[in-house]
């Protein structure tokens, strides 16, 4: 049975990966496959504007702050309390309410560490990582992985499979 509203019960009780997968795929309108995993609580402003690709894995406590809308490539792991930020204010204190929404997209095969943040505009290039922490201020090419704050080049991914 889909559901037109979002009941909160998902982070509120024990579900079957089954379960969990169709609430969420409830939440953002979009059929999951058998291979999503999440684990709760799952936080999201709106939900509709939240794209996941094939066998995504998302760990617990991220927060997607989706109105800018977020896409996550295919095969992509995202650690524990990520947050996810398309929204960023006017600097102009007397228009500091005005909001700007940008996307985020994590392409194929990302792995975000635990308590990172990325924010507004953001794309996470194929197969990169990003550090545990990290605040994703800019693009990361393709291959690599960044970290800090803000994220900066740490190494090119193929030097650390050697």
């Amino acid at each position: 049975m889909k559901r037109d509203v979002y009941v909160p019960s998902m982070n509120n009780g024990v579900y079957t990966d089954e379960e969990i997968r169709q609430q969420v795929s409830d939440i953002i309108g979009q059929e999951l496959d058998e291979g999503f995993s999440l684990f709760v609580p799952f936080t999201s402003d709106f939900g509709k504007n939240l794209k996941i690709g094939e066998n995504v894995f998302i760990n617990s406590g991220c927060r997607f702050q989706d109105q800018g809308q977020i896409i996550i490539g295919d095969e992509s792991l995202i650690g524990h309390n990520v947050v996810f930020a398309t929204i960023n204010h006017d600097y102009n204190p007397s228009n500091r309410g005005t909001m700007y929404l940008k996307p985020i997209e994590l392409k194929e095969r990302t792995w975000i560490g635990s308590h990172a943040t990325i924010l507004p505009g953001v794309t996470v290039g194929k197969n990169s990582v990003v550090a545990a922490g990290s605040v994703v201020t800019k693009d990361v090419p393709p291959d690599t992985i960044v970290g800090g704050n803000p994220a900066k080049f740490l190494a090119i991914l193929e030097d650390k499979m050697k």
